[in-house]
């Protein structure tokens, strides 16, 4: 199983995965650590990510960027008309939720936002799959805290037609947190007070601010509080904007008229942001922009500044909200961590820092800390992966009431309950209870609608209860109901049943004046004490049927049986362009190679007709083979090399005749060298034999001589 963690972004898309004992980020296949948010469309195939964006700028009414924005939502929502300001493609109504209208294969074709994001997420699958050289079916996704219901559940169908499991749909700023805090060894106990981090993330299109509360093994979210158009691109749009004014006054061209000029001055803007973030000026140069004009300027730092002033006055607001819900002043947080790219803006942070009044903690990787928390989390959640215990508490980001019909024998019965408050515990269960004599429905939605995104539908389900009846006239049966809402942040009733009160009996235990007694008092052998009580008894289940924003089986099925189909269209595009190109470098390299390599195997004749029908080759692929089938390309090929066969044949036998020669030279070497030194070796040993023999007889020489007496010696 891979513990992957994604940090699916408006602009761009970043992916981690837990191994070797830590978490990398891995790179995409042009070795960049993100991949582009964007999904196009073309006369062939799909681009997806990084081919999406190359094709952006010659392809605008055909890419869709910004598809995180666009998800769950529907096409009348006012948002929406903001969200067309930086999407070049058309947006339009898809089964009553927003959608885009593109150019596929030739037609005319509109494909949900789901559909948009369930293409790209099969890409991330591509690409994880390629880096960890297995299949990816499991992972975690980052998305952020003002996310709706609607908006969760169009995420997990789509990850779901990707053919991916989601284990956690986990917020932005729980998942830095989550990365922040599992690598701390110095975290208080669980008895102490813990420590406080507020995590601000400002990304592409959004700024959101967390609270969160620390403690040995375990963290808490004490509130969260966004902006929901507070971005980099909103940063980049102001600048945009005083370019176009420029360019009109200075060189009398309307950018905003011309759609490939806007999105090269909407790229240029981006450029010069990230320049201006550590130098004080930059210049903006663009060659034939428009009507064959180049143009140029100078942008300072001050100057972008001065544009977005209305945005950094609202930097504060956030963080301010924020504190008010976890009921924390300024000084009780011990650290102010940033992350997102839009954090970069130096304006920005000093903004920030001076409200707090105490220096910004940058300790991780800006565009990194979300997708490497995901994949924690994800390893928290793996069943075959160790990791250190950490549990991740979240909360309810907005208020959710259950509504329902007045019973007929209860006249003074409510009709609604706010079941779970904002800020409550994530995931949490609450148990619902109703007195019924037949089957009813419950309706939930959001309590407040005013804060919801744009003009969102409060409706989260409806879920009707099947097999109530009362045994009699006068009774009721006590139904219960667990609504939950789950891990990924989403509401379901998921169970129901039905109980009875029954007197049972239990044990009265007392102590001497009638007290209950003490658990170390000493048991007696006497007659033991029991008194009836009601309790209530579960007797039964009972069916419910939701109805909520998820896509039914059929049509989740239908969808990935599409994703399927032109998964294995891009796919087949792309051998069929390999095998186009393979061709094309082949014909270059043979006939390079028949004036160089081979020159000396081939006869001019051969070398002249081989030519000649390289030339027809040449001239077929850029005319008539332009569009030509993988099996064409193939065939091309092999006949190809069939012609050249036999001087290739001719070359192969020579190479490997000087190699076997090359070989034989080198043996017949070795072998000699072997003859030497085995000589050579043999000559010395006689040498050293010699050498011993001599020393012996040497020894011998100088060795004293024994003394002898004559018989009759006188003594």
């Amino acid at each position: 199983m891979s513990v992957v963690g994604v940090d699916f972004g408006t602009l761009k898309t970043t992916i981690a995965v837990a191994r070797n004992r830590g978490v990398d980020v891995i790179a995409n296949e042009v070795s960049n650590r993100s991949t582009p948010s964007m999904v196009g469309f073309g006369p062939k195939s799909r681009y997806l990510g990084e081919t999406a964006k190359t094709q952006e700028v010659t392809n605008l009414k055909n890419t869709v960027n910004s598809i995180k924005r666009l998800i769950g939502r529907s096409y009348n929502d006012p948002d929406i008309a903001v969200e067309q300001q930086y999407i070049t493609a058309q947006l339009c109504d898809v089964n009553g939720q927003v959608g885009a209208e593109v150019n596929y294969m030739g037609k005319k074709e509109k494909f949900s936002a789901t559909q948009l994001v369930a293409m790209y997420f099969s890409k991330i699958k591509q690409t994880t799959a390629a880096e960890l050289k297995l299949p990816v079916q499991e992972l975690c996704i980052s998305v952020p805290p003002w996310f709706t219901d609607v908006q969760r559940r169009a995420i997990l169908d789509a990850a779901e037609i990707a053919g991916l499991r989601v284990l956690r749909l986990i917020n932005d700023n729980t998942a830095a947190a989550l990365g922040w805090g599992i690598t701390k060894l110095d975290l208080p106990a669980p008895e102490e007070q813990g420590r406080r981090i507020c995590i601000i993330d400002i990304g592409h299109s959004d700024y959101t601010a967390s609270i969160v509360e620390f403690k040995k093994g375990e963290l808490a979210v004490k509130s969260t509080a966004w902006d929901r158009n507070f971005g980099g691109r909103d940063f980049d749009k102001a600048l945009v904007d005083h370019l176009a004014k420029e360019f009109k006054g200075k060189y009398n061209i309307d950018i905003t008229t011309h759609g490939r000029a806007m999105a090269r001055v909407i790229a240029a803007a981006e450029k010069t942001k990230k320049v201006l973030s550590a130098n004080q000026q930059a210049p903006v140069n663009i060659e034939s922009l428009m009507n064959d004009v180049d143009v140029n300027t100078m942008i300072t730092r001050q100057e972008l500044e001065a544009f977005i002033e209305p945005l950094l006055n609202r930097a504060h607001v956030p963080v301010e909200a924020a504190l008010a819900q976890a009921k924390l002043t300024k000084d009780d947080i011990d650290t102010i961590e940033i992350v997102g790219g839009g954090s970069r803006v130096p304006a920005l942070k000093e903004r920030i820092q001076a409200f707090f009044g105490k220096p910004l903690s940058f300790t991780m990787n800006a565009d990194e800390a979300v997708a490497r928390g995901c994949a924690f989390s994800c390893a928290i959640l793996s069943p075959v992966f160790r990791v250190r215990d950490f549990a991740v508490q979240d909360i309810v980001s907005y208020p959710i009431e259950f509504a329902w019909e007045k019973a007929p024998d209860i006249p003074d019965e409510d009709t609604s309950l706010t079941v779970f408050n904002r800020g409550n515990v994530l995931p949490s269960t609450k148990i619902l209870t109703f007195y019924r004599k037949q089957p009813f429905d419950l309706e939930a939605r959001y309590a407040k609608p005013e804060e919801l995104p744009g003009k969102t539908n409060p409706w989260i389900g409806r879920f009707s209860v099947k097999g109530v009846k009362a045994d009699g006239a006068e009774d009721f049966m006590i139904c219960k109901l667990k609504a939950r809402v789950n891990i990924h942040g989403v509401l379901n009733v998921e169970t129901g049943y039905y109980v009875e009160d029954q007197e049972v009996e239990e044990e009265v235990k007392e102590g001497a004046e009638g007290e209950e007694k003490s658990p170390d008092a000493m048991d007696t052998d006497g007659p033991k004490k029991t008194r009836k009580v009601k309790k209530q008894v579960r007797k039964g289940d009972l069916p419910i049927s939701a109805g909520t924003a998820s896509l039914d089986d059929a049509t989740k099925s239908g969808l990935s049986e599409k994703e399927n189909a032109m998964v294995m269209e891009d796919k087949l595009v792309a051998d069929t362009d390999e095998k186009k190109n393979e061709l094309e470098a082949y014909i270059y390299d043979l006939r390079a190679k028949l004036d160089e390599q081979y020159a000396e195997f081939a006869s001019e004749e051969e070398k002249s007709k081989i030519k000649e029908n390289l030339e027809k080759a040449e001239d077929w692929l850029y005319e008539d083979g332009e569009d030509a089938s993988k099996g064409v390309y193939i065939a091309k090929m092999d006949e190809i090399r069939a012609m050249a066969g036999p001087i290739v044949q001719r070359h192969f036998e020579k190479v490997e005749a000087d190699r076997q020669r090359i070989e034989a030279e080198q043996a017949a070497k070795k072998a000699a060298e072997e003859e030497a030194r085995k000589a050579a070796e043999a000559e010395k040993a006689a040498a050293a034999e010699a050498e011993k023999a001599q020393d012996a007889e040497m020894k011998d020489a100088e060795a004293p001589q024994p003394e002898t007496e004559e018989a009759g010696d006188p003594k």
